[in-house]
């Protein structure tokens, strides 16, 4: 054997070492933190990454109902945080509430997370709206927004578009299709492989945090039963997250698989469905101002009998 194949040999083994490393690693919930999930040809910088959130942010907030009560917003980035200590992100983040009631939520590049008031009134216990956090948090730290944004440059130079890689950053994508909130699909819309690790990677997240992993179960199979029992209100949610039976039952084997059980886990507390109780009494307030009224002239009551008779008015001759 020529020494130069011998070499490219070892290198293809000493890659398919590391690449089992690096799966031990993601497939173990204690090296959460000292593994590098987020591996993938991307254009954007870690700081570029933040920066281009930052500016799409700011757009979501100019276009959406932000919420402005601070309890719930206090509450629901209490819940983030703890489980952002809990995952493999290396960026900080930020979360904010909007007034929806699809029962949503998304991440933007660099960490920035928006949560529909919808999703804490479909989750009807803390562990399942966990679940869906811990997922949008996977999509930041696997850094699926801009390695999607990537392919989709490369894509369009390999069309022919241009000729040349087109301007990274927001000023490149605003011309491509937009989605609600005025935010490009590459960044909202996911491949099944991504939902598939983001399901992976959340478990895990929520299971580190204390949660029971299976509310993250629970979540999903209430997002699906909304395809059936109503589609057009979940068509919104399932553009960007498609939900079906196989991905549910995907993530319920690797739970048994890779989650070790524990004694005890957190499933809700007091305070959440008291924040939840909140948010769908103030939801119930909203829908209640923006009922049509009418308005009825008082009537006027009788003096005598004889002003309920009806009069006649004759023309003069």
């Amino acid at each position: 054997m020529r020494p130069r194949s011998t070499a490219i040999i070892l290198c293809l083994l000493a890659a398919g070492s590391l690449y089992a490393t690096d799966q031990n690693k993601k497939d173990d919930p204690n090296q959460i933190g000292n593994r590098d999930v987020g591996k993938c040809l991307n254009f954007y910088s870690v700081e570029k990454e933040i920066a281009l959130g930052k500016q799409l942010a700011e757009e979501v907030s100019r276009q959406a109902k932000v919420s402005r009560d601070p309890i719930l917003g206090e509450f629901v980035n209490r819940i983030g945080q703890n489980l952002v200590r809990s995952s493999d992100a290396k960026v900080p983040f930020k979360f904010q509430v909007v007034d929806d009631d699809s029962p949503n939520a998304f991440a933007l590049p660099g960490g920035f997370v928006f949560v529909h008031t919808g999703l804490l009134k479909l989750a009807s216990e803390e562990d399942e709206f966990a679940g869906a956090l811990a997922h949008e948090i996977a999509h930041v730290a696997a850094r699926h927004l801009t390695c999607r944004a990537t392919k989709q440059e490369l894509a369009s130079v390999a069309g022919g578009i241009g000729g040349i890689f087109l301007p990274r950053g927001i000023g490149g994508i605003a011309g491509r299709e937009a989605v609600s909130f005025g935010v490009p699909m590459a960044f909202l819309q996911f491949s099944r492989t991504d939902e598939s690790e983001a399901d992976y990677l959340g478990t895990q997240y929520m299971y580190a945090a204390g949660y029971d992993p299976n509310g993250a179960v629970s979540i999903f199979e209430k997002l699906s039963a909304l395809q059936k029992t109503q589609p057009g209100f979940a068509a919104r949610i399932m553009s960007t997250h498609p939900m079906d039976a196989d991905r549910i039952d995907k993530t319920e084997k690797e739970i048994q698989r890779i989650l070790p059980a524990k004694s005890e886990y957190l499933v809700t507390t007091s305070e959440y469905t008291d924040i939840r109780e909140r948010v769908i009494a103030a939801g119930q307030k909203q829908a209640d101002r923006t009922k049509p009224t009418l308005r009825r002239a008082p009537e006027s009551q009788p003096d005598s009998p004889d002003d309920q008779r009806p009069t006649i008015k004759r023309h003069l001759q």
